[in-house]
């Protein structure tokens, strides 16, 4: 199993900045693919960006080139800088780790998609 835990989130006013950590634990090297999401009430969880093992990373269009995601192997640490911040922006941000994903002899990471196995309790971002 695998544990993820989000930290970082807050208030912040409309165009300032912001970084989400996530800490991973457990089978660490059992994880290929790692994503952040956002969800308010009301709403279907959205990807906002994702990174794989090999570093590849894919973002959301609504948040291309504010955010900026990352992670530190070191660490046991994903992270996303969030930058130019929209009201738009608040949502509860959750981390999602997993395996690839293999289906017809095909495996290939979820990307953008919520169909992560592992998921943290998430952390509030409000933005003003």
């Amino acid at each position: 199993h695998v544990q993820l835990v989000e930290s970082g989130g807050g208030s912040v006013q409309a165009g300032g900045s912001l970084k989400l950590s996530c800490t991973y634990s457990g089978y660490t090297s059992f994880i290929d693919c790692m994503g952040w999401f956002r969800q308010v009430p009301g709403k279907e969880r959205e990807g906002v960006a994702s990174i794989d093992r090999d570093g590849s990373t894919a973002y959301s269009d609504s948040v291309k080139g504010r955010f900026t995601i990352s992670k530190d192997g070191a660490k046991n640490t994903l992270y996303l800088q969030m930058s130019s911040l929209k009201p738009e922006d608040a949502a509860m941000y959750y981390c999602a780790a997993d395996r690839l994903l293999c289906s017809g002899g095909y495996c290939s990471c979820p990307k953008l998609r919520a169909e992560y196995r592992y998921w943290g309790q998430g952390t509030q971002v409000t933005v003003s």
